[in-house]
């Protein structure tokens, strides 16, 4: 017969019921390495999200969407109601439907205007020909409100142009 080596005598000695212990000691000296900090453990948060990966060792597939920021707006709105996730992905889906529209639109106005650069006018403008009413009114003086508190943070102007 020819000699085994240590892990065949450890798996039939644990079938057999009689080295329960030592498999335990085992167990417990591969637990104690687990435990120690890895630079990993050690990272920031941010850095564990930008490094998960799936079980295969693949780097997960990221899905973008403006579920949290629909979300801070219901809150802002609504402090006591909830949203369904089929909900949430209609209005994901509005979302980016709508920023395509007027993105098109703005690369429309470009392009006609012989232009090469997409501005704020463009976006304006994309706007005012997409969004109905009111509804476009509104939506011009918060872009309007928005680009000026952009750029009193950053501390640059903008170009009036005299025509």
């Amino acid at each position: 017969m020819p000699p085994r080596n240590n892990k065949e005598d450890n798996q039939n000695e644990s079938d057999n019921g009689e080295e329960e212990p030592k498999k335990k000691k085992s167990a417990k000296k591969t637990g104690d390495k687990k435990k120690t900090p890895t630079k990993k453990a050690a990272s920031k948060e941010g850095d564990d999200e930008k490094d998960a990966k799936d079980s295969k060792g693949r780097k997960k597939a990221r899905h973008e969407s403006y579920s949290t920021y629909i979300y801070k707006v219901l809150r802002q709105v609504h402090q006591d109601i909830g949203i369904s996730n089929k909900a949430m992905s209609i209005m994901n889906s509005f979302i980016n439907d709508i920023f395509e529209r007027i993105a098109a639109e703005a690369a429309n106005l470009v392009r006609i205007n012989g232009g090469k650069t997409l501005s704020s006018r463009e976006i304006q403008t994309a706007v005012r020909l997409i969004l109905p009413g009111e509804l476009a009114k509104h939506a011009v003086s918060e872009g309007t409100k928005a680009v000026t508190k952009y750029n009193q943070s950053t501390g640059t102007t903008t170009k009036t142009q005299s025509k």
